[in-house]
């Protein structure tokens, strides 16, 4: 598939880490607003450059994009790229508003195109591993996850100098802006909702914890820097969901069932570590084995490959996926309707801190397929 990358900024250069490793894409070119920006990414990895987002969708080359922009501009970049022709893959959310996401898989229903979106760890060995132990029943029915996106007391941190491959600033006013709620839950999210189905209702608390960070964004601005969720799926399966820039780090996930806890060190780690611990009866009682066993990563030959020495993310999963979906005539995994999904219930959860605490989620989404190699 034929890609350009709209949006030149520190996220690119994460896709950038991976995306030559995948021969499914080929990166066509690149645009930004930032002339500077631009200019920067596209020396630094030899890429050709666009003169303007115009030029860019009237190239016919060009089967598809990746909006890898602002969050506030997701919306408007990914319509005019599907009202084009092209297919889209989106960075989280969708759009900042709900109504603009429905227009979003509207548009591309109509058009006949492939709009998906991160984050795409759902692809990776970690989490088709511990999908396909709870389908086997390997902690017998499922009742209860808990799943953290603790991040650290991000103030503390030198994020004024962190930095990308090229060179592009890490956008920790846009972080505090939009918060980390909307930005990280899509991680937990997506692995909850591909498990356990479609979210039926969202009750959410929202914070601002810290009320000095000194990083030159007003309080009144910054959105929420502690969320908690819980999730009531239509399946019967109940979540809790924490996200915080207070907390120390900790992606875990934790899966309670009738006979067993499924635990999952870190959902962002293409290496995670996946343990079943097993339910004793010991004397009328019932309790946890002290043992909990490391179960083997799921992957063929190809996502074994990829996931060697690596423990950042692979950005490109999703969009590997995509191509080979609008390839094969087939619903991508990561489809539309699935993003949409993952969008309403993180925008449902940002906006408690402000909106109402408990929020009916009205998207819904076809049953996900499984990779091919964990079946």
């Amino acid at each position: 598939m034929r890609v350009a990358i709209v949006g030149c900024g520190f996220v690119a250069d994460l896709y950038m880490q991976t995306l030559r490793l995948h021969p499914d894409l080929e990166l066509v070119g690149a645009w930004d607003r930032d002339p500077v920006r631009l200019g920067l990414f596209c020396r630094h990895y030899r890429v050709p450059s666009y003169t303007g987002l115009e030029a860019l969708l009237e190239d016919r080359r060009l089967d598809a994009v990746l909006n890898l922009t602002n969050p506030a501009s997701h919306f408007a970049v990914s319509w005019a790229c599907l009202d084009a022709g092209k297919h889209v893959y989106s960075e989280k959310p969708l759009a900042m508003e709900l109504a603009d996401a429905r227009a979003l898989v509207e548009l591309a229903a109509r058009k006949g195109l492939h709009l998906s979106g991160a984050p795409s760890r759902l692809l990776g060995r970690p989490a088709q591993t511990a999908w396909r132990l709870l389908r086997e029943g390997a902690i017998g029915q499922p009742h209860l996850a808990y799943a953290e996106m603790d991040d650290g007391l991000l103030h503390r941190m030198s994020v004024r100098h962190w930095r990308g491959a090229s060179g592009a600033p890490w956008p920790y006013r846009d972080e505090l802006r939009v918060g980390n709620t909307l930005e990280h839950a899509g991680y937990a999210l997506t692995w909850l909702a591909a498990f356990f189905g479609p979210a039926r209702s969202v009750t959410a608390f929202g914070a601002r914890a810290v009320r000095e960070k000194g990083l030159d964004v007003p309080l009144a601005e910054q959105a929420a820097d502690v969320s908690f969720a819980g999730i009531e799926f239509e399946s019967g399966m109940v979540a809790r969901l924490t996200c915080s820039i207070v907390a120390p780090h900790d992606h875990g996930l934790r899966v309670f069932g009738e006979d067993g806890i499924l635990s999952v060190d870190d959902v962002w780690k293409p290496r995670a570590r996946v343990r079943v611990r097993r339910r004793l009866a010991v004397l009328g009682r019932t309790v946890e084995s002290p043992l909990a066993r490391r179960q083997p990563l799921l992957g063929d030959a190809e996502a074994i490959a990829l996931s060697k020495g690596r423990r950042k993310v692979d950005f490109c999963l999703g969009p590997v996926e995509m191509a080979r979906a609008v390839r094969e005539g087939r619903r991508g995994r990561l489809a539309a309707e699935f993003c949409l999904h993952i969008t309403e219930l993180a925008l449902a959860i940002t906006d408690a801190m402000d909106g109402p605490p408990r929020v009916r989620i009205e998207s819904r989404f076809a049953p996900l397929e499984p990779m091919p190699w964990a079946r």
